[in-house]
């Protein structure tokens, strides 16, 4: 019996195998049998004999642009499903679509967050930094002015030059905070109609004064005392009276131990010189503390470096020339950096208010938020104020931190609940790589479904041990981030960083440019 012929895949009409190659002669059809011609090709072509049957098809090139671009191709465009507002971070890992993201422009242009700021989450290593250097980067592009508030590794300091932005050194030997300086205030306020000045010099007031109570509060790891707050608040005022050019600390501590009739009133001594010691003597001694301890050569002088608001490149303060063994000294730089740095962008609005300069909008990165939250009772309330009021201020904000653990194992329960409220707050919540136990905690401030869970655990699984690579494998979460709002789905990415930006996002330079280290192939 005659076999009958069988269909290929694609549609193409094969002969059996006997008619295909001869059977055993190979090559050649039976006698008597004649081939059955194929009626179309498949898509890799006809596969008889001379039918030039392609083994390997390659994949069609793809190209991405906006409506207006590719509007003629319809319908052959496909819209992307992740938001095209904002600096370009990446590629979306399950669609490949591009993510614009960043808190500034989701606020003010794409309208999908309430609140210019965002929390960033992720164990060390996987690139949280390199993740806000491409918002850096993105956002000078749109006018955005960076000030980073407190460099520690350094992480941005060469991004900052590359960008041609001013680099401000703080520590033992390289600088100076002066923390009663006004700094751009005082030269604002000059140039403001009275009641606009005064109420910038009022906020300048508050400012110096929450910046001293929280150094004293650094020094005794407890709030001061209300009555001590009205002491210092009463000897700054007299400060400001009698005191010409800026005043340092020492000249607040001459005050205090001077005694004037105004500030005696405050402590209610009544003409009593005992109980006027009895009421000051404690703030007395902490202050005297602050310059003798470990604080003491950094606040005692004058401002070596004053923040510089006409340089496109934004403002970077450099403190890792401070060990990490002295986490008071790391934690009282960092809380000075950030009150000079938001005092600055007070007296840029004030004069934008008043139509003297332009208005402008600023990028504020709050690194290493930890080691703050750490360091004292009370000092939640200072970043408390911080973060409430960015909306504001014109400012957008990310706050830098490990784990939602770091905010929620303060010994304080007031404070840990405040400090769950910087995450509450914040627009956008971005993870990387984080542990198991880390989830219930981040399930209190946005909700995660089981799916996104597991990836990020997957991310902070640790890389291969690969010695003969002659360098470290890269971990599995290295660059991957998921963005949460509220309860919407998270949109997992991954950052891609061009050839310019690695040469400034190497932060394990004492690594890699150490003499140990074996060259590339050695074992």
């Amino acid at each position: 019996m005659r076999r009958s012929a069988k269909q290929a895949p694609g549609g193409v009409t094969a002969a059996p195998p006997a008619e295909q190659d001869g059977g055993k002669g190979g090559g050649k059809a039976k006698k008597g049998k004649k081939e059955k011609p194929e009626l179309k090709p498949g898509f890799r072509g006809f596969t008889r004999r001379g039918g030039g049957r392609a083994s390997y098809v390659e994949m069609p090139s793809e190209w991405r642009g906006t409506t207006v671009q590719v509007c003629g191709l319809w319908p052959f465009g496909a819209g992307s499903g992740t938001p095209m507002v904002g600096v370009p971070l990446g590629r979306e890992l399950t669609t490949g679509a591009a993510l614009c993201c960043d808190p500034i422009s989701w606020f003010q242009r794409a309208n999908l967050i309430h609140n210019p700021s965002a929390l960033l989450l992720g164990k060390p290593g996987l690139g949280k930094s390199t993740l806000i250097r491409r918002m850096v980067v993105g956002l000078v592009g749109q006018g955005v002015f960076p000030m980073v508030l407190g460099d520690l590794k350094p992480d941005y300091v060469d991004l900052i030059r590359a960008m041609g932005g001013q680099i401000i050194k703080l520590g033992r030997g390289l600088g100076s905070l002066n923390v009663l300086d006004p700094g751009a205030t005082a030269g604002a306020a000059a140039r403001l109609p009275e009641a606009a000045r005064n109420k910038l010099m009022a906020d300048a007031h508050g400012r110096r004064l929450n910046m001293v109570s929280a150094l004293v509060t650094l020094l005794r790891g407890a709030p001061i005392a209300d009555t001590e707050r009205t002491v210092l608040n009463a000897a700054l005022r007299v400060l400001d009276e009698r005191h010409r050019g800026v005043p340092v600390l020492p000249d607040l501590i001459k005050v205090i131990d001077d005694g004037p009739e105004r500030l005696r009133a405050v402590t209610l001594a009544r003409g009593d010189e005992a109980r006027y010691r009895a009421a000051v003597d404690p703030l007395h001694a902490s202050l005297l503390g602050v310059l003798d301890g470990p604080m003491g050569e950094t606040f005692a002088h004058q401002t070596t470096t004053a923040i510089e608001l006409d340089n496109p490149g934004g403002v970077c303060i450099d403190i890792s020339g401070i060990d990490d063994a002295d986490a008071e000294l790391q934690a009282a730089v960092l809380l000075a950096c950030w009150s000079d740095g938001f005092g600055s962008i007070e007296a840029a609005h004030a004069l934008a208010d008043e139509g003297l300069e332009p208005q402008r909008h600023f990028f504020v990165v709050l690194d290493e938020l930890w080691r703050v939250l750490r360091s004292g009772r009370g000092l939640v309330d200072r970043v408390d104020a911080l973060t409430r009021l960015n909306r504001q201020r014109g400012t957008g904000q990310v706050m830098i931190t490990h784990t939602m653990a770091d905010l929620l194992s303060l010994s304080d329960r007031a404070d840990r609940l405040k400090a769950k409220g910087f995450a509450e707050r914040a627009g956008m919540v971005i993870c990387g790589g984080l542990p198991q136990a880390e989830m219930p905690m981040v399930n209190e401030v946005v909700r995660m479904s089981s799916i996104e869970e597991r990836m990020i655990v997957d991310w902070s699984t640790p890389p291969s041990w690969n010695p003969e690579l002659g360098r470290d494998s890269e971990p599995p979460g290295r660059g991957r981030f998921l963005v949460k709002v509220g309860g919407r789905p998270g949109i997992p990415f991954k950052v891609e960083l061009t050839s310019v930006e690695r040469d400034v996002n190497d932060t394990n330079k004492r690594w890699t440019n150490s003499t140990t280290r074996p060259p590339a192939g050695a074992i």
